[in-house]
């Protein structure tokens, strides 16, 4: 009897450190981080938005509410990768600042080139040496994305500076799987991402 229960701890030892073993650590640390980031940037372009729109610039004011749409989706998706390796967000308010629409394009400039440059190459780096192949995909479709939202702020905070607004996008599409954002007069048949039709975008 003692021997079967030194086997049956033996086992129960070994799964738990063969669990712990592939545990991707850094992974699930990243997916929180991410979260935490993409719903704050969700939250803060929706107020962008609304303080774009009471300065009278409506074609900027789309922007950020297409950006905001689209940063929660990456939020949902970096959601269901966590759930996946078993983990859970913790509860948090986002925090953030409203100021001119000029200063809120370059706050949201200086959010997207950290994530383009710096957060998400790391965290794709760390989900490829851990093998967690749902999260690398949910984090690429959010680093892509976040390229052209950088691209799109820039063009944004040049038109305002120099009060060519009337060039900017009329409006926008945001693919509802990936977070992927069109300007509206040039999207493609197919999410370039994921492949989604282009009748399930959401437009603005």
């Amino acid at each position: 009897m003692k021997s079967l229960l030194l086997l049956f701890a033996t086992m129960g030892l070994m799964a738990l450190a063969s669990c712990t073993g592939t545990k991707p650590v850094k992974t699930i640390e990243n997916l929180k981080a991410g979260i935490k980031g993409e719903t704050t940037a969700s939250a803060k372009y929706a107020a962008f938005a609304q303080k774009a729109k009471s300065e009278g610039n409506d074609a900027i004011a789309k922007l950020f509410e297409a950006a905001s749409k689209a940063e929660s989706i990456h939020a949902a998706n970096h959601s269901k990768a966590l759930a996946g390796l078993g983990e859970k967000m913790d509860p948090f308010t986002p925090v953030f600042e409203v100021k001119s629409t000029a200063e809120n394009l370059q706050n949201a400039i200086d959010g997207e080139s950290y994530e383009v440059n710096t957060m998400y190459p790391q965290f794709a780096a760390d989900a490829k040496a851990e093998k967690a192949g749902n999260a690398l995909k949910s984090i690429t479709w959010a680093w892509d994305t976040e390229r052209k939202h950088k691209q799109f702020y820039e063009n944004a905070l040049e038109a305002l500076k120099t009060n060519t607004q009337n060039t900017l996008p009329l409006g926008y599409a945001v693919c509802p799987v990936c977070g992927n954002t069109y300007d509206k007069a040039n999207m493609d048949k197919k999410c370039a991402f994921c492949q989604t039709s282009q009748d399930k975008f959401i437009l603005f």
